[in-house]
């Protein structure tokens, strides 16, 4: 894949869409957006300050009666429309999210873009089921019934790792419940976002329904989450940052859908398809480059298994090939930023105190050296209260341990704050059954690990986050329900009237 547009020109008038036009920050500080495999900046832009986030939250709810208004037909065939407007530039949106990301264009490709094309479909289906109760005489005199109802403006910040995922997935549910939306991407992947909400309008989505600000989070993003205006705020993002964005989102009283780290366990059976594990535990370790909340990440092998597992993870890990990520044949692109890959690095540096890095463990040289690339890395050897076992490290590193009983092995998946996701390997179905009821995870495959469908919920437990997005369920963050009563009776004075009025 080519270059198939340029970055500074095609975003010339700046990084921030605003009521359906792009427009420079008005901070006053300049960022690079960077690209991770060569280290260059491919895009410089003006950062928004407080001034940007009060005009796209105005936008936003200007935007918002008209919207809100719309028909659920009339909002279900306008992202149907949006869906198509992406599907006819997959290319430019697979283009620019490897370039921003590092990403393999071959991941850009068959899960970024076709994934967020779904996700739109989705939605613009299901924008026509907003499901309440059924209507019904409950105490005999009175009709009663639940309609969802939009509730505002909403204050979205998504993280760097997926930006084009994560845009769609706080985005849609929002729009096609009635909301309007000021997203904050990250200051370092911004390209996509701005993308996505570029297409809206182009599909016929009005001015101001998804708003998008490219800001810091101490100027930007705190400002969006404390809004007057701002009903709702969804973030994604590390589990530290999140639970700031929780102090200032409840000082404010509003509505908050977090979903936050994770630290996937991969729980290994003694009775598991040794093959069959070995590759989802290295596909589900690396996807990304590791930089995935879902992540496998504590891989738990039954002992009988323990040794052929982890000689095959390393041989399978040591064929993974690192390279240019718009390569076809690249598997496995940079880390973010070389911050990023020092951060991982420096994970892995200070196990070998009291671990066994089996392969991997460092940055590549030659071609690749400019670039924020690190090795595949496996370790073995560490105590279930390493930091390396339950610290989030964001990075392609897999650590395995063994377990001899079941009730230990589920015991040690759940010994970790977060809850996000998890996968058991068996082929008793039995054994398969009680890991998914016990292992306390938003989110447990049997058999496989990482994939998603736009069906589904997907959100966490304990430190991972509350509240959900995908599926039908996201809408339950974004209405509101309100009960509504009719009197039957046509009776100007009711029985219940008696408590105030006495026996008169």
């Amino acid at each position: 894949m080519g270059n198939s547009f340029q970055v500074q020109d095609r975003f010339a008038d700046g990084a921030q869409y605003i009521g359906g036009r792009l427009r420079p920050g008005t901070s006053g500080r300049s960022h690079d957006v960077v690209n991770p495999a060569t280290g260059r900046s491919v895009y410089t832009y003006e950062l928004a300050g407080t001034a940007d986030v009060d005009a796209a939250v105005a936008a936003a709810r200007a935007a918002f009666p008209g919207w809100s208004g719309a028909t659920p037909a009339e909002r279900s065939e306008a992202m149907h429309r949006f869906a198509a407007v992406l599907a006819e530039q997959a290319d430019d949106f697979a283009y620019a999210e490897s370039l921003q990301c590092g990403k393999p264009v071959k991941l850009s490709t068959e899960f970024d873009v076709p994934g967020t094309v779904d996700n739109t479909s989705f939605f613009a289906g299901a924008a026509r089921h907003l499901e309440g109760s059924s209507a019904a005489e409950y105490d005999g005199d009175h009709t009663s019934y639940v309609r969802r109802e939009a509730i505002g403006v909403i204050g979205s910040i998504a993280p760097w790792n997926y930006p084009l995922q994560m845009a769609a997935w706080k985005v849609l549910p929002a729009i096609a419940a009635g909301n309007t939306i000021v997203l904050k991407p990250a200051e370092i992947t911004p390209l996509t976002s701005l993308m996505f909400a570029q297409a809206a309008t182009e599909a016929g989505i009005p001015d101001g329904v998804i708003n998008i600000v490219t800001g810091a989070g101490k100027d930007a993003g705190e400002h969006l989450v404390g809004h007057p205006d701002v009903v709702m705020t969804s973030f994604t993002g590390s589990t530290a940052v999140g639970k700031r964005v929780a102090e200032i989102a409840t000082s404010t009283v509003k509505r908050l859908h977090l979903e936050l780290g994770g630290k996937a366990p991969f729980l290994v059976f003694d009775d598991a398809d040794l093959e069959a594990a070995v590759n989802g535990a290295v596909a589900g370790a690396l996807i990304n480059t590791g930089q995935d909340c879902t992540a496998a990440t504590r891989a738990y092998v039954q002992r009988p298994l323990y040794d052929a597992f982890v000689q095959g993870v390393a041989e399978l890990m040591e064929t993974v090939r690192l390279g240019d990520p718009f390569a076809p044949g690249t598997d496995l692109g940079p880390l973010i930023s070389h911050a990023q890959r020092d951060r991982v690095a420096a994970f892995v540096e200070r196990a070998r105190a009291y671990a066994t890095v089996v392969t991997g463990g460092e940055a590549p040289g030659g071609e690749l050296a400019d670039g924020a690339y690190y090795r595949p890395t496996l370790v073995t050897g560490a105590a279930q209260d390493s930091e390396i076992v339950q610290s989030e490290i964001f990075g392609p590193v897999l650590v395995v341990l063994p377990f001899d009983t079941d009730d230990e092995g589920i015991a040690l998946a759940n010994d970790t704050p977060y809850g996000l996701a998890a996968s058991a390997w068996s082929r008793d179905v039995y054994r398969a059954g009680r890991a998914t009821r016990e292992i306390q995870a938003g989110c447990v495959w049997v058999n496989d690990h990482i994939p998603i469908l736009s069906e589904m919920p997907h959100g966490g437990y304990k430190a991972s986050g509350f509240g959900k997005d995908m599926s039908s369920y996201s809408f339950e963050e974004y209405t509101q329900v309100k009960h509504v009563m009719y009197d039957n009776t046509a009776v100007a004075r009711k029985d219940w009237h008696r408590t105030v009025f006495g026996d008169r």
